[in-house]
């Protein structure tokens, strides 16, 4: 059996393995596929799940960081950076997203995190052109719009955040969320 293809079922495996839970088998495999052919991100991601899934963030970044070294990927930049919010190292883990969701607008952990950092961070027009890039791709995706609204106000755009709310009900009135935040705006 060639290497590469050896490498491709012990990669699927782990995958399968790490979707049911099974967090021993997964690691196994991917451990295995690791040591099979050549040099893939991919296993080294999937070990780097499986590290966090055990609560075990020290292993988790640098299975992340090997990863990444191999080849950045927007997935390795949010790994690394998502640990690094979680040891309290803001400033690096946002400027980690951020690289992540230029690299991927699409990202959807960074940008919800770049959320969240933007507000602990007091950063929040920062991120607003990063929220735009994304639903410049998926305009109907209403949390993010929904968020940006959030964004626009805070930073003193009200009536920016105002038209992103109506976009938000006239293609969904139940966005009782929205209409709340509408309502204030209003008052």
């Amino acid at each position: 059996m060639s290497g590469h293809l050896d490498y491709e079922i012990n990669k699927e495996l782990g995958e399968c393995y790490l979707f049911m839970g099974e967090l021993d088998k997964a690691e196994e495999y991917y451990k295995k596929a690791v040591s099979s052919n050549g040099i893939h991100p991919d296993p080294y991601l999937g070990l780097a799940t499986v590290a966090v899934q055990r609560g075990n963030l020290a292993d988790a970044l640098i299975m992340y960081e090997k990863a990444h070294k191999i080849e950045p990927t927007d997935k390795s930049l949010s790994g690394i950076a998502l640990i690094r919010m979680e040891n309290g190292e803001k400033e690096n883990a946002y400027s980690l997203f951020v690289e992540a969701v230029r690299m991927n607008p699409e990202n959807m952990v960074a940008l919800f995190s770049l959320i969240r950092l933007g507000h602990e961070l007091e950063r929040v027009a920062d991120i607003i052109p990063y929220l735009r890039n994304y639903l410049e791709i998926d305009p109907a995706k209403h949390e993010v719009r929904f968020s940006m609204a959030g964004c626009l106000m805070c930073s003193g755009q009200p009536d920016a955040a105002r038209e992103q709310l109506e976009f938000i009900l006239e293609a969904n009135p139940d966005f009782s969320a929205a209409r709340e935040l509408l309502e204030q705006l209003q008052a």
